[in-house]
């Protein structure tokens, strides 16, 4: 059984290592303009494919979506029962099939023609390139770009299973979308808006969406007296306290602080002021910050918040470490 799965890992690492050679060779023109014409597209890029094409063409879909890219799935048998509505001049239709004779996607390709919609056809019928005839399918003979997923063979035992050719057509639609992405410029905060769901958007949260502001936020001034400033920390319940003047940070009282105040100065720490209590020029970020950066600084200091401040030192909010346990980085 080793050896088997030996085996088709292998015979599919060979499909990508040839796919690579035709990306960098034979069909690097025609893999630019399938680009270019996605990069130019108004509307949407809508991916079709049957069975197991149309699999990879869902996830292809996925990829493009969320990595800046508007796209959908249409599965070709409901397309031609009403779902063909859902493709509109502008789109571009990027088609997935391995013989590029399917018929539920060949039934497509006259509205798609009426609709004057680019198609671009992802197949492996190169490999007729093999037999006498040597004569493009049906669906690369309709598309403006046809995209060669050709395989030396299936990893399947039989031949019969779509194996190697589906991934070379994954690795392909990844090639796209990575292309794309990079073309847009798409950064990680472009990601994190398309992800506010789940583990990995919470963890490219910024800042600013986990901080607590306004009445929140603990303040004193710097005249207060320590009575004032307990009474400041115990209810606003972030263990800590800015002290302010017009606003702007001037330091910080901590629970710490407070603790190490009361072992050195015992009740008289009480009749003295947060001016003469705070800790100076504390640890500061920007609301625009990853919540990977605030955790980050959190650990090195060895501290529970960070004050929250604008270019100015106006202070704009707390961040706390309790704040990051929902983002699964603690």
């Amino acid at each position: 059984m080793k050896q088997i799965g030996e085996n088709v890992v292998r015979i599919e690492a060979e499909a990508l290592s040839a796919l690579a050679e035709r990306l960098a060779g034979p069909m690097a023109e025609a893999f630019g303009r399938a680009v270019n014409l996605i990069w130019n597209c108004a509307g949407r890029v809508v991916v079709t494919g049957m069975g197991k094409s149309g699999i990879i063409a869902r996830k292809i879909a996925a990829t493009l979506s969320s990595t800046g890219t508007p796209s959908l799935f249409m599965h070709p048998v409901e397309a031609v029962h009403g779902d063909l509505g859902m493709v509109v001049a502008g789109d571009v239709v990027l088609a997935l099939s391995a013989s590029g004779e399917t018929e539920e996607i060949l039934r497509l390709l006259a509205t798609l023609k009426r609709l004057q919609v680019p198609l671009i056809a992802m197949t492996c019928d190169r490999t007729a390139a093999k037999s006498s005839l040597n004569k493009l399918s049906s669906l690369a003979s309709s598309a403006e770009v046809v995209l060669d997923c050709s395989v030396a063979e299936e990893a399947c035992s039989l031949g019969l299973a779509p194996t190697a050719s589906t991934t070379s057509m994954l690795a392909l639609g990844d090639a796209i979308a990575m292309t794309l992405a990079d073309k847009r410029g798409f950064k990680e905060e472009d990601f994190a808006s398309l992800h506010p769901g789940g583990k990995l958007g919470k963890r490219l949260a910024r800042v600013e969406s986990l901080m607590h502001a306004g009445d929140a936020v603990p303040r004193v001034y710097p005249k207060a007296r320590m009575t004032d400033v307990i009474f400041e920390m115990s209810s606003k319940q972030l263990g800590m306290t800015t002290v302010v003047e017009n606003e702007r940070l001037l330091g910080v009282i901590s629970d710490g602080d407070l603790r190490r105040l009361l072992q050195s100065h015992g009740k008289d720490a009480l009749d003295l002021t947060a001016e003469q209590c705070m800790t100076r020029n504390p640890r500061t970020i920007a609301a625009t910050e990853f919540a990977a950066t605030a955790l980050a600084l959190m650990e090195e200091k060895k501290i529970t918040s960070l004050v929250v401040v604008d270019s100015t030192r106006k202070v704009e909010g707390i961040v706390h470490l309790h704040d990051l346990w929902g983002t699964g980085m603690v």
